[in-house]
């Protein structure tokens, strides 16, 4: 299927798209159209300092891995907000996030981005897809991000495929940070997310949750931050499976195994509950 490409000369301002998220609360449809976003940008050095503080990253001559994300945000929005798109936004869950890093993130741009949707398939619990986005230079891809998401309102007539899980690898404790009752608000005002599960424990509350949650690329930047020599300039993946969200305030713990060429790396908090697991694997 061909997708239907809509090029932006900038990435849009995000306040429109969570109104028409609020507005919106029927699916629509059972097939993903195929609809993907591009446009130019240039990273905002303000705005990257400011992401480098709030996850503790500390090398200032590479963006993180988890930063792209940040400038593909508008567009995910973009493509989750169109009409053609089926699914409610709100109520979307974050299951999963895979990056691969093809070349060394150096430089500010200009780079270009591009957002599509993808690959819907039945789950237990009801569809998955993908927002496969990417970050391109001069040269070709440098950044490639997959988030897989979950539906819930809706069934496919086919049963999910199998999980297969890794043998799991011995982990130690690398260190502990705490997530503070704010963080979910300071880092929206960063990455642009304004998910009311993240905002307030009132808000939250409205979704299910007891208290405002933690966004799930905060506590991964948290972790790559600190995998330090195990993740290369370049040259690898990384991916998370979320679990139980992060209920603020909370203080989390990043266990990890050796420094190898495949490795694995989860947060769990003060009760031993898995937060996310996660996998690095050097090419």
């Amino acid at each position: 299927m061909t997708t239907e490409w809509l090029d932006l000369p900038a990435p849009a301002g995000l306040a429109g798209f969570f109104i028409g998220a609020l507005l919106r609360r029927k699916v629509t449809g059972c097939e993903l159209p195929a609809l993907g976003v591009r446009c130019p940008v240039t990273v905002d050095t303000k705005h990257l300092e400011r992401y480098r503080k709030i996850c503790g990253f500390t090398d200032e001559h590479h963006l993180p891995a988890t930063y792209p994300h940040l400038l593909t945000f508008p567009l995910q929005m973009q493509l989750l907000t169109d009409k053609r798109f089926p699914f409610p936004l709100l109520g979307l869950v974050h299951l999963e996030n895979h990056i691969r890093v093809v070349r060394p993130l150096a430089g500010l741009g200009p780079f270009t981005l591009t957002v599509q949707l993808q690959d819907l398939q039945p789950h237990a619990k009801g569809v998955t897809f993908s927002m496969l986005c990417q970050l391109h230079d001069q040269l070709g891809l440098l950044w490639q991000g997959d988030s897989r998401y979950l539906c819930r309102s809706i069934k496919l007539d086919q049963p999910p495929a199998e999980h297969v899980n890794e043998e799991p690898l011995p982990q130690t404790t690398l260190t502990s940070w705490q997530a503070p009752a704010d963080i979910g608000r300071r880092y929206a005002r960063i990455a642009g997310d304004y998910n009311p599960i993240h905002m307030f424990a009132l808000t939250a509350k409205l979704f299910g949750f007891p208290r405002a949650i933690a966004h799930g690329l905060w506590n991964k930047g948290r972790a790559l931050a600190e995998l330090g020599e195990r993740l290369p300039k370049a040259g690898y993946e990384v991916g998370v499976r979320f679990q139980k969200p992060v209920l603020l305030p909370s203080q989390v713990h990043l266990q990890a195994s050796d420094d190898a060429a495949q490795g694995q790396f989860s947060i769990t908090g003060d009760k031993g509950q898995s937060h996310f697991s996660g996998y690095w694997r050097r090419d």
